[in-house]
């Protein structure tokens, strides 16, 4: 595959400036990323800008969970439970190193709002929804097998349980995953690179987008027939920049997520938990690295950069759980890490955040514009779909016959259908290339080839990151490229020298450029995670 790395941004800076493009994505998020990818691969010529790192912003802070949505249900949202399921489906088979099956237990108690009954239909509607293409059928457990499954749980008033199947995912490598075939059919994608202002022509058409490079510090014009804004939580931020009449649409809200050590809350599958209390539901989800819980739901005003987790957000996630696992006694010193995103929900007339629609809207502007919002991460090979064809409609009929049909059901990669994935991960001869298989698939000898062998798997993942993700700095690579920052209880620090070396060799850096960075990487571990010093008072 081609490289897309730093050297590539550098060209594709200068493609940017001086070639005309059919399409401007606004965006590198998962949604901006999959428009990029289906309109490059059906023979559009396309490019991305995204004004910070790829997936920096809600693509790499969700809950990091592929699913239908089981409390959407409970809001009759059977359409969007439905076409989720089915991309559900699709996305194990398009990126099997990425998404993973995973169970997930529902307990119920005397005082849940939802009893077993009206649980158990729900359990069949949801499996029915995805045309029982899920990997395993939905099981009924009373109280004593729930406990025989799930020993931690509170014993209390428990009723029974549900388990479920649904999946967990890497968002953030997905985004990059998606990026990368993207750039292989030919899409010119830019990071920190973030749109301005518009130009328009005579007629009153977007004719080009003033753009900041915020590496080199220069402003750039780039030529396009078509603008395609998928900016997640800044869609009325940038609006407001790119046309003149903008009104504001979204409704953000924030949701925080912390994580522990697996052995710190030892799970058997994920768990469904404040069921009993209100609509919103806080997962406690584990992973090969960690376990996440998650999320709150709250509206959010101000720029999603600004938005912090608070000692009072902790506290809400920290009490739920110890009610679910009382002899856990979770406490602040037991997290190890935390993060905070901001959901790009479309305004209705909800009466609460949590009742608020995750369905996307799609808005079409006469001078060859086109804006997304909302949506739910699971469906974004869908809503790229749907935006690439709802874009073509400014283009003429010539132009639209002589384009591909939409190719993105198929792998992302050559390395990783699931046949080549599971090979590689069985075949595996050494605990290393088991590793490299879990996450990269049949790439993981081709990632050894090209780097050598080491004991330090991050600094081989620090070469692949730099290489194909356009990966430019620690930051990036700690919180979106590996599970550094946020699985690791020192953060990863032990691994800063070796990883540092990486970056100052690759992209040929001064020692005084990658000490800011280690620098850099630092001083933003301990702003991210400021609510702890609350605690320790």
């Amino acid at each position: 595959m081609k490289d897309f790395s730093f050297k590539t941004r550098a060209t594709n800076l200068k493609r940017l400036e001086s070639e005309q493009f059919d399409l401007l994505i606004l965006g590198g998020g998962i949604t901006g990323a999959g428009v990029a990818r289906d309109a490059a691969a059906r023979g559009l010529k396309v490019g991305l800008i995204e004004g910070y790192d790829y997936a920096f912003g809600t693509s790499s802070r969700s809950s990091k969970l592929v699913h239908g949505g089981i409390r959407y249900l409970e809001n009759k949202e059977f359409h969007l439970v439905f076409e989720a399921l089915n991309e559900r489906t699709k996305l194990f088979n398009m990126a099997p190193h990425l998404v993973h099956p995973l169970r997930f237990m529902i307990p119920l108690f005397s005082d849940s709002r939802v009893g077993m009954f009206k649980m158990g239909l729900g359990m069949w509607l949801y499996d029915a929804l995805s045309l029982f293409q899920t990997p395993e059928i939905h099981e009924r457990l009373n109280a004593h097998e729930t406990m025989d499954r799930m020993p931690i749980v509170k014993a209390d008033e428990l009723k029974g349980s549900f388990i479920y199947s649904d999946a967990y995912m890497d968002d953030d490598r997905l985004v990059h995953e998606t990026l990368r075939s993207a750039n292989e059919h030919g899409a010119v994608c830019a990071n920190y690179l973030s749109a301005e202002k518009s130009e328009f022509g005579e007629d009153g058409k977007i004719k080009a987008i003033i753009a900041h490079d915020k590496i080199n510090d220069k402003k750039i014009k780039i030529s396009a027939k078509h603008i395609i804004c998928s900016v997640g939580p800044w869609t009325d931020i940038v609006g407001q920049k790119v046309v003149d009449d903008w009104k504001t649409i979204l409704r953000p809200t924030k949701g925080i997520h912390l994580t522990l050590a697996k052995d710190r809350l030892p799970l058997s599958s994920a768990v469904v938990m404040a069921a009993q209390e209100s609509s919103r539901i806080v997962f406690a989800i584990p992973r090969h690295e960690m376990v996440i819980i998650g999320t709150t739901d709250t509206d959010f005003k101000g720029n999603p950069t600004d938005a912090t987790v608070t000692p009072e957000d902790v506290e809400y996630l920290l009490n739920i759980t110890n009610q679910y696992f009382p002899g856990a006694k979770l406490q602040a010193s037991d997290i190890i890490s935390s993060y905070v995103g901001v959901r790009p929900l479309v305004k209705d007339d909800s009466s609460s955040e949590g009742k608020t629609s995750r369905e996307h809207t799609i808005l079409s502007d006469d001078r060859g514009f086109t804006f997304v919002a909302g949506g739910k991460y699971t469906t974004y090979r869908l809503m790229a779909e749907q935006i690439v064809d709802r874009a073509l409609k400014s283009f003429s009929f010539d132009t639209r016959a002589s384009l591909k049909r939409c190719q993105t059901n198929e792998p992302l990669n050559p390395y990783i259908s699931p046949d080549a994935y599971h090979e590689a991960v069985s075949n595996a001869e050494n605990p290393l290339l088991k590793q490299l298989a879990d996450r990269y698939g049949k790439e993981n000898k081709v990632i050894l080839d090209k780097y050598g062998y080491t004991d330090n798997i991050w600094a081989l993942e620090a070469y692949q990151a730099i290489n194909t993700t356009m990966c430019l700095n620690l930051i990036d690579f700690y919180t979106r490229r590996a599970p550094l920052f946020l699985a690791q209880k020192n953060h990863g620090l032990e691994f800063l020298d070796a990883v540092a070396e990486v970056f100052r060799s690759e992209l040929n850096l001064s020692n005084d450029a990658i000490e800011k960075q280690k620098q850099d990487l630092k001083n933003y571990i301990s702003a991210e995670l400021k609510w702890k010093s609350f605690f320790s008072k």
